[in-house]
């Protein structure tokens, strides 16, 4: 083939002895090339089922569940953990029976887990059995392959030590184990070729403990962990500023990975993916389930693993080389946030519930919802993603077949570009080559596309963008 299908363009090669011979190929080329995509390329609709979740979001039971949970006083890492009443066992207990119920009502299909670690630490000054609460959704065709969101159920006041004093932790993070509940009550009506699982974590302000026993517990089930979508300070829709913004949440992602070997640093670091990692693609996708199935409500992409200097349970995830975000809400007051219950100069202090707005914990919930349903329908992540094309004027894109793909997707951008911005449709194939497309001017990835038009994360070349962690010797330059 002569044609060279250059975005936005149509060129043939130089070494054509006729001008006008070239472009008359040329064009045929184009035409036939446009014809055959046309004829495979899957008709980008949306999703009934999608739309279907996100209409079977409650407001009225997250109330409920934030009015239970600061119902327990304080929840604590090291409170009182025998009281049916007060404290983080009967916090914890209460999540589980939540769990349980919701079992129930979809004929068993929720298995109720809690994985615990006795920690000692410096937040932890005495041996403490911290527990987190989990219910397991078995996927019908993949299993092994988890989809998880998460949020943490215990709260501090000013003193992280403070354990006796009441601590609402309305928003922190009631708000985000709300969220949690109704995810699970919402999609374990349905079936999903993936494992969806739903956790209630503890120990987050002692130190990120729940994080790590669940990312422990993950990695000693052997679970391919897609996404972890952590929902910490969800509820609020009111500003320090006192402005109020119910139209955006912030999603954070990481950049480059925490597990990157040094040998994939160098690599990275020469040919990009800086802004690539799993994680980072993984926000596009939840962006876009935003864009397309829910009214009024953006996701603002915020390039850092976590809020400037903080940080969360997905940490740890990423920690244990999973894709993690951290989704938040879009204004935080953090006059609500870590504070002893008080007035002060008529400034009212604390994690109370008239802090959260249970309208915007709705939208959350749906973006929450509709990105679990869209990314346990969609087959599995591509593997062995690479590229070729150093010193060529075309660019080749390889990878491995995943189970239950009826095509993939190859894109590319712009290396400034922050979304995707070219695709082209690759049917069954495992590689294509893009005639025109030089390599050194675009970064690219590719998705996993099922029959029924559910697409996957897009996946950057090489170890800096794979959703499983692994090893790969750094290659030498094009000379």
């Amino acid at each position: 083939m002569t044609v060279v299908l250059h975005p936005g363009k149509v060129r043939a090669f130089h070494t054509m002895r006729s001008p006008m011979r070239a472009l008359s190929i040329a064009l045929a080329g184009l035409m036939l090339v446009s014809a055959s995509a046309a004829a495979q390329t899957p008709v980008p609709s949306e999703h009934a089922l999608l739309h279907q979740v996100a209409g079977e979001v409650r407001p009225e039971r997250m109330r409920a569940d934030i009015e239970a949970l600061v119902g327990f006083g304080t929840r604590h890492t090291l409170s009182d953990t025998q009281s049916d009443t007060r404290g983080i066992g009967a916090a914890r207990r209460w999540a589980q029976r939540q769990f349980e119920a919701i079992g129930r009502e979809c004929g068993g299909c929720l298995t109720v887990v809690t994985p615990s670690d006795t920690v000692t630490g410096a937040r932890v000054p005495t041996p403490t059995e911290v527990v987190d609460i989990v219910a397991i959704q078995r996927g019908t065709g993949d299993p092994n392959r988890v989809i998880i969101i998460s949020g943490h159920i215990d709260s501090r006041v000013t003193d992280v030590m403070n354990f006796t004093d009441d601590a609402p932790g309305a928003n922190d993070d009631a708000s985000g184990v709300a969220a949690v509940l109704e995810a699970a009550r919402v999609l374990s009506k349905h079936r999903f070729d993936a494992t969806l699982v739903y956790a209630a974590l503890s120990g987050e302000e002692q130190g990120l403990l729940g994080g790590k026993i669940l990312a422990d517990y993950a990695q000693a089930q052997g679970w391919r962990v897609e996404a972890n979508l952590n929902n910490d300070i969800v509820g609020n829709s009111e500003g320090q500023s006192g402005v109020r913004d119910t139209t955006r949440v912030r999603v954070f992602s990481e950049g480059t990975k925490t597990v990157e070997t040094e040998a994939q640093e160098e690599r990275r670091r020469y040919n990009g993916g800086e802004v690539d990692s799993s994680s980072r693609n993984l926000a596009r996708f939840v962006d876009a389930m935003a864009d397309r199935y829910l009214t009024n409500f953006d996701v603002e992409m915020i390039y850092r693993t976590d809020r400037y200097g903080r940080g969360g349970d997905q940490v740890e995830m990423l920690r244990h080389g999973f894709p993690a975000v951290r989704i938040s809400e879009g204004a935080e007051n953090y006059d609500r946030q870590h504070q002893d219950l008080r007035v002060e100069n008529g400034v009212h202090y604390g994690d109370t519930i008239d802090g959260v707005d249970f309208d915007y914990l709705g939208q959350v919930a749906r973006l929450n919802i509709v990105s679990m349903a869209a990314l346990a329908n969609a087959p599995a992540t591509p593997l062995g993603v690479t590229i070729e094309g150093a010193v060529k004027p075309d660019t080749t894109v390889k990878w491995q077949a995943v189970p239950g793909a009826a095509g993939y997707r190859v894109w590319w951008r712009p290396t400034t570009s922050p979304q995707w911005t070219h695709s082209r449709w690759a049917g069954s194939a495992t590689e294509i080559t893009l005639p025109g497309v030089v390599i050194d001017d675009y970064f690219f990835g590719v998705s996993a596309v099922s029959d029924d038009g559910y697409e996957s994360p897009v996946v950057f070349p090489g170890p800096a963008g794979s959703f499983v962690s692994v090893g790969d010797p750094a290659p030498r330059p094009a000379q």
